[in-house]
């Protein structure tokens, strides 16, 4: 039986190969799809450009947000850092953003899920088999995080090994005049006119390293997180930043990339150009992509539940949202509100066109627009609690400050306004969004005076 008067506590269980599981997990389905269609915008030197800036911005992003994770190892994240460094409102604009980000990613991936299985058969719907991933996982979840985190953990080691076998097979078919060949947007040498789409190619870079910071939600949950969070954290980093380079390099010289910048499965078209269409590493490769997918979507439901747990505990959402399984002890209806939002989008996905795509299209560019916001008050908020409160513990201090964190917000703004340029209507859809968020937080704030004190969301005397 929950105690009324004690605020709801998540169970300490996860190490730091656990949180490396997840912090790579998150992310590793943005090396197996999304990201050649940089190449359409950019061609591969141009993307190749795009590429390394966004790698720059994550690593001094992660470097610097490792420092707030540790200070404040609370399961809401971003939303705890922001909210003691700015208060309520600070607390809302990054909670919300992360809540963007979070829940929107998983339906995309989930129909990309359908999509891989589609292609083995055919007469599967696709949407059923992203409902099905949404049933299964969302119980996983609910199951407890030791089952949950170890599954990541597998699944991911599996996404691993698959992308290391696709470079292996078509590395004998790589040649560098492939992948250079009209690398500049369709040209064959750099111009002014290729800086548009090096800026426009933005997003599709960011979606090789999207949502690896929600392994920070997952603090509550750690095993001495001033310790197991920095490792995971600066191991997944690392680890995806050598893969992403490496596929995209890969994948580029075995032909003509031109025909892989515009599909959603770049890694077996790639291979085929090497073994042909009938080879048994080509439907290797198909049946396990499908962990590189699997993880993300399993890990991010494991962010979203985390974030929305964490927003309605502060009563930043309806409170019923942060009560704990007294089984499993886990978050069981944040994990099925989320799913049903991303059920919602996947059933919609055909009645709704923004732009003249699909909705499920554009909602990985709504993540992103979510996770860039977070980044910036993210580090926003770090400068500031380095100044307020100097005497906080910081068990691990962002190296190179304060160039580190200073380089990743930016870079991070410079993101922002390339990808509002890009994508106004979008956007705008996000704007409105938060500002009906806005409207929810003004009107509840009652909740947020009833909820039970939180010694980490408010700054030290």
């Amino acid at each position: 039986m929950q105690n009324n008067h004690v605020a709801p506590a998540l169970k300490r269980t996860l190490g730091s190969f656990h949180l490396w599981g997840i912090a790579v997990g998150l992310v590793i389905s943005g090396e197996y799809f999304g990201w050649s269609y940089g190449w359409a915008q950019a061609g591969t030197l141009g993307f190749l450009v795009t590429a390394i800036a966004v790698a720059a911005m994550y690593c001094a992003f992660i470097f610097s947000f490792t420092e707030l994770t540790t200070s404040i190892p609370h399961a809401g994240g971003p939303f705890a850092y922001a909210h003691r460094a700015f208060g309520p409102t600070g607390g809302f604009i990054a909670g919300f953003a992360t809540l963007i980000e979070f829940v929107f990613a998983p339906p995309a991936i989930a129909m990309a899920i359908g999509a891989y299985l589609n292609v083995q058969f055919p007469s599967i719907e696709p949407r059923w088999v992203a409902l099905g991933a949404y049933l299964v996982f969302m119980g996983l979840n609910i199951l407890g995080v030791g089952i949950a985190a170890t599954f990541e953990l597998l699944v991911t080691l599996l996404a691993i090994f698959e992308l290391l076998v696709f470079m292996g097979v078509v590395a004998p078919g790589f040649e560098i005049a492939n992948f250079t060949r009209g690398g500049w947007a369709g040209a064959e040498h750099f111009s002014v006119g290729a800086l548009s789409g090096i800026f426009a190619a933005i997003p599709f870079a960011i979606w090789f390293f999207l949502a690896i910071e929600g392994a920070s939600m997952a603090a509550e949950e750690a095993k001495d997180p001033q310790r197991t969070i920095p490792r995971a954290f600066i191991g997944g980093i690392l680890t995806l930043t050598v893969l992403a380079i490496g596929v995209m390099f890969f994948a580029g010289g075995v032909g003509d990339w031109t025909k892989l910048s515009n599909i959603n499965d770049p890694l077996p078209q790639a291979m085929k150009i090497i073994v042909g269409g009938s080879s048994g590493w080509l439907h290797m490769l198909v049946w396990l992509g499908l962990f590189g997918l699997i993880a993300s979507f399993h890990g991010i439901i494991m962010g979203y539940s985390r974030q929305i747990f964490a927003l309605a505990r502060a009563g930043y959402l309806p409170k019923p949202l942060a009560k704990i399984s007294a089984r499993f002890r886990t978050p069981h209806l944040a994990i099925l509100a989320g799913g049903v939002v991303g059920i919602a989008a996947i059933f919609s996905d055909s009645l709704i066109i923004i732009g003249g795509q699909p909705l499920t299209a554009n909602i990985v560019t709504m993540s992103v627009f979510g996770a860039i916001v977070m980044y910036i008050i993210s580090m926003a908020s770090l400068f500031r609690l380095r100044r307020l409160e100097p005497e906080l513990s910081r068990p691990f201090r962002a190296p190179f400050y304060p160039f580190a964190p200073a380089l990743a917000l930016v870079l991070a703004v410079v993101c922002l306004v390339a990808m509002i340029y890009y994508n106004q209507l979008l956007f705008m859809i996000f704007a409105a969004m938060m500002l009906l968020g806005y409207a929810y937080f003004r009107l509840t704030r009652h909740a947020r005076d009833a909820a039970e004190p939180d010694s980490q969301l408010t700054l030290t005397d």
